[in-house]
Order: C-alpha cells, then structure tokens, then sequence
C-alpha cells in the first residue's frame, strides 16, 4: 500500500512539472519585443517582466549607442539572474526574514536570498509574462503600457494587485516610466523599481569607474550583515556614500571591500511625494547625461558588484562594474520597520510610482534643471522656476491620463 502511495505520488509529481513546463513554455512563445522611437531616442521593451531591454540614443558626436545593458535575444530574459532592466516586484528589494506582520496576520514569505525575499520572491513581477493593453510606436507621444494580474498568494503576499506600468517617450531625449498597482480585496505590501543597468559610454563600454554620480540623498539606510536595513538613518558625511556633490564613481569605491561596490539605499532630499531630483550621472568621454526625478522617498545605489561573466548584446561579457543601478523606491525592509514610509496598499490607496528619464550631451543645453525641485538651494532662477511649473503641470495632467 505504501509502495502504491509513492508510486502514486512521483506520477503526481511529474505530471505537475509537465503542466508546470508547458505552462512556462507557452508564455515564452508569447515573448515579443516593442519599439518605441521619437526624435533621435529608440527604446525597446518586451513582455517578459515588462523589461527595458534596450535605449539607444547619440552621444556628444553623433554616435548613436545602447546604455543599457542586457541580452541579444528576448527569450534570454527567461534565464536572468541579475534582473536586466526588469520591472521588480511585488515588493523590490529585500524583506528581512522572508516574512511581516501585517493587520495581526503573520506572512510568510518564498525565500529567495538566505533567509530572505529579494525583489518579490523567485518568481515576482520580473518574471512574468505582461500583457499589452497600449502600444503607439511613435508620434507625438510614443507610448506601451503592459498590465499584470497578481493573485491573492503569489509568493506567499496577500490579496489580488492590479498592476501597469508605461514607458512613454513624452518629450525629446526623455523617458516617462510609470508604475501603478491598485490592491483589489486586501491590504498588501508594494514597491516597484525598473531595475534598469546603465552604463552612458555604451553597454560595452567597460566598467563605469570614471563616470560621475551625483546623488541628491544626504541620508542613508544602514544594513546589518545581510544586506537588510537596521531601521536606522545614517548621514553620508565622510564616508564613502556622499556624493552630494558630484563624484568619480571608481574614487572610493574600493572601500566598500564587504559589498564589492555601492549597494544601498539613500533617503533622497526633499518632501515625502512630491518630484524631486534623485541623482545625474555624467560621462565625459562620450558626453552623455541622465538626469532622474521621481516622486519616491528612496534611491537604491548598485554597481553591479555580483554580475560576473555575464554574456550579454553582441557576445559581450559583462563584470562587476560595468553599470550603474539607480532604482528609485521605497526604503527596503519597509513593511518591517515602522519609522519608514508605508508600503501598504490598499482597495482605498492605490500606488503610483512616478520616474522621469532627461538625456542630454555636455555640449547642448541641459533643457533640465537639476534644482528644480531642491529646497536646499536657496532661490532658483526664472528660468527654473519656469522648468519646475511646467514639469509639476504635466506630472499632475500626465498623473491624470494614466489612472485606471
């Protein structure tokens, strides 16, 4: 009798896996790339984890190159471990223990990383096939907007989410990114990040040490020896997080020996929801500049510390150091730790994650004021006074055109 029971269940056991396997077979059968191009900016996307697979734009000399890194072929994202330009969650980043306790229910969650959850579990929101509910390849306003359903349980987190996110080419050389989540029946957790890695001088350009960051955070969270913030606030005064002012990235890296490279997240300046400036990166040999703004409290700092002989576009392999992860977010470790900015989601309190790309050459107007949103200096010229009443106008007009 016992014999029959295992008998019984292996066959149970592999038939699920051959449903399991057909399943994942089918949706990578459904993977497709989009394209969406306005002036001299070309950006490509695909269904699998709502991913940005590819920004091709001109350097200072006309050259056009790819800054981000990432795979020759779409169905590769099926098998990536570093999560290239995905869209992350249910909840980016860690969760310390793989668990919380939220409204005295205690969850547990699919560990991924130790004993924690790391970006939403083994199969969070990266790894998912999206659906495609908007799709103008180009115009006046380039625009595709994918949509996933995550149900009551997935990965151990509470209640059906309705998710989107947009990625619109609303104005020359920028890129609009937003993610919005609506919690269908009950509370639950959220934070989304586009896990994008950038690297301005071209995704095989080499290691990004002598690009230049500027990070407008004069805080950070300290993590213990598991990468999971202690729920204290640290000032980035004289150490090697400042970079207040901007920085050779490659000029104190190799004092953090422990994490191989910057892996943290700043508190970024300025009110808790309004747009604010989260960092410029600038790379001099090629003259580009990316300029980001979001509406979110966080910024997590990575330079590819763990990517290590990672074939990638044209066969080009990739190593620590060869990109720049600038994810905006809420503080990791949120729902644990009471003094950070809720994550909680609600029926009543959608999620509305806002993020603005600005791109530009050394030797052309920026066209964007890294002081537009920054209380801290002092009084702002008309001129950008004006920048900053226009962006704040068409976040609230865009804000409107994206809701549900």
């Amino acid at each position: 009798m016992s014999k029959f029971i295992v008998i019984l269940y292996v066959v149970c056991l592999a038939a699920s896996g051959f449903v399991n396997g057909s399943i994942i077979k089918k949706e990578k059968d459904q993977i497709r790339v989009f394209e969406l191009k306005k002036g001299d900016l070309t950006l490509k996307v695909t269904n699998w984890g709502a991913t940005l697979i590819s920004l091709l734009l001109p350097d200072k000399y006309g050259k056009l190159g790819d800054i981000v890194l990432g795979y020759d072929s779409p169905k590769a994202y099926t098998n990536d471990t570093q999560y290239f330009g995905a869209t992350v969650g249910r909840v980016a980043n860690r969760i310390g223990g793989a668990q919380f306790t939220l409204n005295g229910i205690h969850y547990k969650l699919i560990a991924n990383e130790g004993n924690n959850t790391l970006h939403g579990g083994p199969r969070g929101f990266s790894d998912v096939l999206w659906k495609v509910i908007k799709y103008q390849r180009d115009g006046d306003r380039p625009e595709i907007k994918f949509s996933y359903h995550s149900f009551d349980g997935e990965e151990g987190f509470p209640g059906d989410l309705l998710v989107t996110v947009s990625y619109i080419l609303s104005e020359e050389s920028s890129l609009s990114i937003v993610m919005k989540a609506k919690a269908l029946n009950k509370a639950t957790p959220v934070s989304l990040v586009n896990h994008a890695y950038w690297n301005l001088g071209n995704h095989n350009s080499g290691n990004i040490l002598n690009q230049v960051v500027q990070i407008f955070g004069s805080k950070f969270t300290p993590v213990d020896d598991n990468l999971i913030p202690t729920g204290n606030f640290s000032s980035v005064q004289g150490t090697p997080y400042d970079f207040r002012k901007p920085q050779v990235v490659g000029s104190r890296i190799d004092q953090l020996s422990k994490t191989n490279g910057y892996d943290i997240n700043y508190v970024l300046d300025n009110d808790e929801d309004e747009i604010r400036v989260a960092a410029i990166v600038t790379d001099k040999r090629s003259g580009r500049v990316m300029k980001i703004a979001t509406n979110q409290p966080g910024l997590q700092f990575y330079t590819a510390n763990y990517v290590k002989n990672e074939k990638g576009k044209d066969g080009f392999v990739y190593q620590p150091r060869s990109a720049l992860c600038l994810e905006t977010q809420a503080f990791p470790d949120s729902v644990n730790h009471p003094n950070f900015p809720s994550t909680i989601v609600t029926p009543r309190k959608p999620y509305n994650h806002l993020l603005f790309f600005k791109f530009s050459t050394t030797d052309a107007p920026p066209g964007f004021s890294e002081l537009c949103w920054s209380k801290r200096s002092g009084p702002i010229p008309e001129r950008s006074r004006n920048l900053a009443l226009e962006k704040r106008e068409s976040s609230s007009s865009f804000e409107n055109r994206e809701s549900f």
